[in-house]
């Protein structure tokens, strides 16, 4: 069994046993707020419940040695250009690993600043600034290592699908109109790529298929999502703000 099979089943086994402990112990929702403030997720809300639950120590910890919200941002974009060089050299299972340890880092900012009492608008901003950046990385050293005409393609709708998720959401809330609707917004997209990347060799192989094969097809599910979300969005957007005149 490859070394990432191993690796994800050891994880997986992990995550699941986290799930039944917070199953039976769960009494009140600690972070019910924090999932609010996020936009829908496929995987539903009780999932984003027990995932805060399940990183709430790592919190506990940095707020115990002091690390700031700053720490989590240049750390989620390191790990987020890192995986775009480990994606370019071919290395798909160690640039999934980067982009899901990525992600892992953008629930930290937020959750430390808002304990310290230090959220703040300049915040938000970097996080999700940030954000765009790790993921344009991330995309990039997939075109290099694809280098052919449909994957490219695939990639650059997808990138740009993902862009425009969050521009509609962004531009809708500057105009006074929230939007949180619609599939493959960020948590959605570093699923896919993450664990894609990681699977997509034994997965490939399994198939008959060359390496890259399963992941570009969760890529084009990433770029249909994405840009479908992205008009669904433009569309309820346009209407709220036409009832509202």
């Amino acid at each position: 069994m490859r070394t990432e099979i191993t690796a994800f089943v050891a994880v997986l086994a992990i995550a699941l046993l986290s799930m039944l402990a917070f199953r039976v112990r769960r009494g009140a929702h600690p972070h019910s707020d924090e999932v609010a403030r996020r936009g829908s997720f496929v995987g539903g809300n009780w999932l984003r419940e027990w995932f805060y639950w399940a990183v709430d120590p790592v919190r506990r910890v940095s707020l115990a040695i002091g690390l700031p919200p700053e720490f989590f941002n240049g750390l989620g974009l390191l790990l987020g250009i890192a995986s775009g060089f480990a994606f370019g050299a071919g290395r798909l299972p160690l640039g999934g690993a980067l982009v899901l340890a990525s992600g892992l880092t953008d629930a930290f900012d937020g959750l430390v600043a808002r304990a310290r009492g230090v959220a703040s608008d300049a915040g938000a901003f970097l996080d999700s600034t940030l954000d765009r950046f790790t993921e344009l990385a991330a995309f990039a050293g997939l075109v290099w290592w694809y280098q052919r005409p449909l994957p490219v393609l695939v990639l650059v709708l997808g990138l740009g699908g993902s862009m425009l998720v969050s521009y509609t959401r962004a531009r809708g809330e500057s105009l006074g109109v929230l939007c949180k609707l619609g599939v493959m917004q960020r948590a959605e997209r570093l699923i896919l790529v993450g664990l894609g990347s990681i699977l997509d060799p034994t997965l490939s192989a399994a198939l008959g298929r060359p390496t890259g094969t399963v992941l570009l097809g969760l890529l084009v599910v990433i770029a249909a999502g994405s840009l479908g979300t992205a008009v669904f969005r433009t569309l309820w957007i346009t209407n709220r703000l036409k009832e509202n005149r």
